[in-house]
């Protein structure tokens, strides 16, 4: 037990029992993962538990991900969080940056989340939410190197 003792705990809110699995998954090797599927079940974990970081999916059904951000904030159960959602929604990432936490589009957030559990977090995120980082993506195509290395 004393593997865990220096990881973060977390707070994993995601309805999709399949997207639930993967990120869980991949919290295991860097994080405990406290895990549920819908708003209550958040809130009552951030009620009865501290948490290192909040992850929310924005979209959960009658209630928003940023109830949960809202909440954490206001008791202070999670330092930070990211928010994420399936669809790129600029509206939606200004609203989460605004609550405080930071903003992930539903296909990085399995790439991201180790940023967010291994170093200091600054106090919100700055990103530009229409602007995408490309530098953990895959680039195609031919590289001067490639070819001198077939050539050489």
């Amino acid at each position: 037990m004393a593997h865990f003792a220096t990881h973060k705990h977390v707070l994993l809110v995601e309805p999709d029992p399949r997207l639930r699995s993967m990120v869980a998954e991949a919290l295991a090797q860097v994080a405990r993962a406290d895990v549920c599927a819908d708003f209550d079940s958040g809130r009552r974990m951030l009620a009865a538990k501290g948490f290192d970081l909040l992850v929310a999916n924005i979209r959960l059904e009658a209630y928003n991900g940023l109830h949960l951000v809202y909440l954490s904030q206001a008791t202070g159960a999670a330092p930070h969080a990211v928010a994420y959602s399936d669809a790129r929604s600029p509206g939606l990432a200004y609203e989460a940056q605004r609550a405080g936490a930071f903003y992930e589009p539903r296909e990085r957030l399995i790439i991201a989340l180790p940023g967010y559990l291994s170093g200091t977090l600054p106090a919100a995120d700055r990103r530009h939410p229409i602007v995408v980082d490309r530098r953990s993506t895959f680039r195609g195509g031919r590289r001067r190197w490639d070819i001198y290395l077939k050539a050489g």
